[in-house]
């Protein structure tokens, strides 16, 4: 199985070199073509690979490093080849298989073009390079190779914003880059930190030794380096600031994968890194990080209601980003609360809302193409956008991902939130109850504003009067394409909602064995 995980990476980062040749032929729309359909190729076969090391997986062992390979890569700073997942690393390798397939089949229809815009080639090259960072960052199992992969996919996500996207793009790009940069250098502050006070990087020999070793001073100062440079990229209130606007300007595929994976990779390090590495920092540093969730869950929510009501000219792409800082804010709750059951809730929330926003950034991504815009008030007007009566397909879809996204029994949203509120309810021994117990009052309160922004939308988008006049005279309603493209993530998430054991038994035993260091 090592090898099937060394393919994983390898195979996207051939196809990236090899749009740097020049074997797509001389016509730029047949080049295009040809490369958009490569991405679509290499993606595919990233995922049956992915399938097949899931497969491949022994579920009875989940919380053992399994698929591994383990070499040294520079010896003179004791860096490690170090490869392997298990039942917290699985699924996120294999929802970042299939969103990056799915968005490069979704490319292959609506990649932006015209003369101002580069080619497909350098598109799909950027692509590949920015999920080959994605899976090797919850693959690696160093330190070092662990903030090399973090980086890795900046820089494709700062050229597909600024080049690919729309608005005030490249400021946006600007801010994304700078703000994860800067996060970036503090988390690798905190690793050196450790590698230097442990003599090794090694992420499994860390976590066996618990933090053995390491004084609490130097664990509380690591923690804080790691966890700031994590919470950027989570994001947590208030270092979200970048979020909302490069959301805005990201063209379709990019807020997918920016909101379905590169979120992600700031809370996975926190449970992977922060929990088992540095556990008397995470405990120090814990009641804050709640607050701060606390927060976030609110003021997430509070900012998605200014923006969905009449006459506030919200951006739908830019209300969705803000109700990401409120769903990573029961990640992060989860987190805080360094029990079983919250960071079992923050990884399934992890994986629930990779699927759902995913869901909805594309469904809106449509929207703005049809009507050239993704604001409330121009595509809602007076009476309402009457989806339900002029693209019934489109309003089915973007309600389903409303209300999944709002927490609904039976769906993917509902089992990560209510999870890391069961965990802030009961937090770890030495953290305080009452704190916690205000922090998941705080989070339920959130629930009631989440169910209302979304239902505001719901309401303003799907419903209406179809015969009123509309932006546009006639409204496409689901195309072919866009079916293949976004029925695996509705399908998912409604598995993953009927059945939450098909992730929770995968994460359960992995996140027992890094809580207790075994």
């Amino acid at each position: 199985m090592n090898a099937v995980l060394i393919a994983l990476l390898l195979l996207p980062l051939l196809g990236a070199a090899l749009t740097l040749a020049p074997v797509f032929g001389p016509d730029r729309a047949v080049a295009d073509r040809r490369a958009l359909r490569l991405n679509t190729v290499v993606t595919g076969a990233v995922l049956l690979l992915a399938v097949a090391l899931a497969a491949g997986f022994d579920h009875d062992e989940p919380a053992r490093m399994q698929a591994t390979t383990d070499v040294s890569w520079i010896p003179a700073l004791h860096v490690r080849l170090h490869l392997g997942v298990d039942g917290v690393s699985l699924p996120l390798v294999v929802l970042t298989a299939l969103l990056t397939f799915l968005c490069a089949l979704y490319s292959e229809k609506r990649l932006p073009d015209g003369e101002t815009v580069p080619s497909a080639q350098a598109f799909v090259g950027l692509f590949l390079l920015l999920e080959v960072g994605m899976l090797a960052t919850f693959a690696v199992l160093d330190l070092l190779l662990f903030f090399l992969a973090f980086e890795i996919v900046l820089i494709p996500m700062y050229f597909l914003i600024a080049r690919w996207g729309s608005g005030a793009k490249v400021p946006s790009a600007n801010r994304f880059i700078l703000y994860t940069l800067l996060g970036s250098a503090v988390m690798l502050l905190g690793f050196l930190l450790i590698g230097s006070k442990a003599g090794t990087f090694d992420m499994q020999a860390l976590a066996a030794a618990h933090g053995s070793g390491l004084s609490h001073t130097t664990q509380v100062i690591a923690a804080l380096a790691i966890l700031v440079g994590l919470a950027v990229k989570a994001p947590a209130w208030p270092l979200h600031s970048w979020l909302p606007d490069a959301h805005t300007a990201a063209p379709t595929v990019g807020s997918v994968l920016l909101a379905g994976v590169l979120l992600k990779m700031g809370t996975y390090g926190l449970v992977r890194v922060l929990l088992p590495v540095v556990p008397d920092g995470a405990a120090t540093l814990a009641p804050y990080l709640g607050a701060f969730a606390a927060v976030g869950i609110v003021y997430g929510s509070l900012a998605c209601l200014a923006l969905a009501r009449p006459g506030a000219k919200g951006d739908l792409k830019r209300l969705i980003a803000y109700s990401s800082v409120g769903h990573m804010g029961f990640v992060l709750l989860g987190i805080a609360s360094l029990t079983p059951v919250g960071v079992n809730g923050a990884l399934f929330a992890n994986i629930a809302h990779g699927l759902i926003t995913g869901l909805l950034f594309f469904v809106v991504g449509a929207l703005k193409d049809r009507y050239g815009t993704a604001d409330l008030d121009t595509l809602a007007g007076t009476t309402g956008a009457a989806l339900y009566g002029r693209a019934p397909r489109l309003g089915v879809l973007l309600a389903f991902a409303a209300v999944a996204s709002l927490g609904l029994p039976g769906l993917a949203g509902f089992w990560g939130e209510l999870l890391a509120m069961f965990g802030a309810f009961d937090p770890a021994a030495g953290l305080s109850r009452p704190a916690f117990v205000t922090y998941m009052v705080l989070a339920g309160l959130g629930t009631l504003l989440t169910a209302a922004y979304l239902l505001i939308v719901v309401k303003r988008v799907c419903m209406g009067d179809p015969e009123q006049p509309a932006p546009v005279a006639e409204l496409a309603d689901l195309r072919p394409y866009e079916a293949v493209s976004w029925t695996p993530l509705a399908a998912l998430t409604l598995l993953a909602g009927l059945w939450p054991a098909l992730l929770l038994g995968l994460s359960d035993p992995a996140v027992k064995h890094l809580l207790g260091g075994g």
